[in-house]
């Protein structure tokens, strides 16, 4: 394994939607929040987009401005709405008229970025298209474990070379960027002194575009070399007895999995707790189609579920998840797909995780639901379980990011 570190500034078969349409399960009040259009999918993605403007990642009147223009349901209108504002955005970033500010240049380039990164949300479906992969420099700090290269981001919480600070590790999950944990997890933590670090690994956005690499269960040979890293290239600033690891949405699993094989760590946090990939999974859809997986008929499951996606009698979760985790997993077999998700279980290891864990969960959890209170079941008083509520509700508390970085970082604070 290689690991490569930027030094910049700066599907879920099924599985990202799982919220914004989990929060239609809620009979009794309905949504928790107004829904921008009858899209519950595309709603859930224009709160991602709108979050990001709290720290310098998106603004909201361009991004209402899409909202209104995209027809719902429609992939390429989505597609080329974001595509267009992304180039609008990306030009006044290249304006040499702003460049004299160094916050006009970094917020319309975050800005820019991430308009890009959302063009890119419903276009995997022919693995040709899609953005193009990461331009920045990155240097290789070699390993033996795997043949991948790691590739993260560092972000110092102080100019001083000396200053040992508390540090998080982030690692994302099926479908958002590393670029995306910014904006999530690092603003928050470099405002409070932390410093930050964020990686990729197979089947997550560069190591699958760069590298060709899908998805592998064996997580702590992605997780180890960035401790590796943060703990001999940083430690003139990095306080060793205080660095926690964060795994978000799929990273979960990810994350709770190298920290059964990663002592060094003081603490994890699970945004949120999944306890058994295919149980989640193998529930998005009819019983009588899994019965045909099941059964092992796989060439007829795959025509199957292939057929409804051909035929556009998929709804439009169930139609990312399946183009997103057959991309992200490498395969273009469903069956095969859920084949490999039985390899993502926490519950083989979770009795080697010998620290803090904190345990997130979300009011309007669909695919895991009932898995984060199994994963703190399990940590027994290693682990505390948080459920976040109402507009907090949503898969990773998208629009909710404030409300999620008080509540760690309250933890983390009584717990280190």
């Amino acid at each position: 394994m290689k690991f490569s570190i930027y030094t910049g500034p700066l599907f879920v078969a099924l599985a990202h939607s799982h919220v914004a349409a989990g929060a239609t399960n809620n009979t009794d009040q309905g949504p928790p929040t107004f829904q921008l259009g009858n899209d519950t999918a595309f709603n859930f993605e224009y709160l991602v987009a709108l979050q990001n403007s709290l720290s310098g990642g998106s603004d909201i009147g361009p991004v209402l401005g899409v909202v209104k223009t995209i027809k719902p349901g429609d992939f390429d209108s989505y597609h080329e709405e974001f595509y267009k504002l992304a180039n609008a955005t990306k030009a006044q970033a290249q304006d040499p008229e702003n460049a004299y500010d160094p916050i006009n240049v970094g917020d319309s380039w975050f800005s820019a970025s991430h308009y890009f990164r959302r063009a890119d949300v419903y276009i995997h479906r022919n693995w040709s298209t899609g953005c193009s992969a990461n331009p920045w420099q990155a240097y290789k700090i070699p390993s033996v474990k795997k043949n991948i290269t790691v590739e993260a981001i560092w972000y110092s919480a102080s100019e001083d070379p000396n200053a040992k600070l508390p540090t998080l590790i982030v690692g994302n999950g099926f479908d958002a960027a590393q670029e995306d944990s910014y904006h999530y997890y690092c603003a928050p933590a470099l405002a409070r002194g932390w410093n930050c670090i964020t990686y990729e690994g197979p089947g997550q956005n560069t190591v699958r575009r760069t590298q060709d690499i899908g998805f592998i269960p064996e997580w702590e040979h992605v997780a180890t070399p960035v401790v590796d890293y943060v703990l001999s290239e940083k430690k003139q600033v990095v306080d060793k007895d205080r660095l926690v690891l964060v795994g978000n949405s799929f990273g979960g699993y990810l994350a709770a999995r190298a920290a059964a094989f990663e002592p060094r760590l003081s603490a994890t946090i699970l945004v949120g707790g999944i306890w058994d990939s295919y149980a989640g999974y193998s529930k998005q859809l009819p019983e009588e189609l899994m019965s045909i997986y099941e059964a092992g008929n796989y060439t007829q499951f795959d025509d199957e579920v292939l057929s409804l996606r051909d035929a556009g009698k998929l709804p439009t979760e169930a139609t990312w998840g399946l183009d997103y985790g057959l991309w992200a997993f490498k395969t273009h077999s469903p069956s095969k797909f859920f084949d490999l998700t039985k390899q993502y279980r926490i519950e083989d290891v979770v009795h080697q995780i010998d620290m803090p864990v904190f345990v997130g969960d979300a009011e309007f959890e669909n695919i895991f639901k009932g898995q984060a209170h199994q994963v703190k079941d399990a940590l027994g008083d290693k682990g505390t379980f948080h459920e976040f509520m109402g507009v907090a509700g949503y898969h990773c508390q998208s629009g909710a990011q404030q409300e999620l970085a008080r509540t760690i970082f309250a933890w983390l604070n009584n717990t280190l």
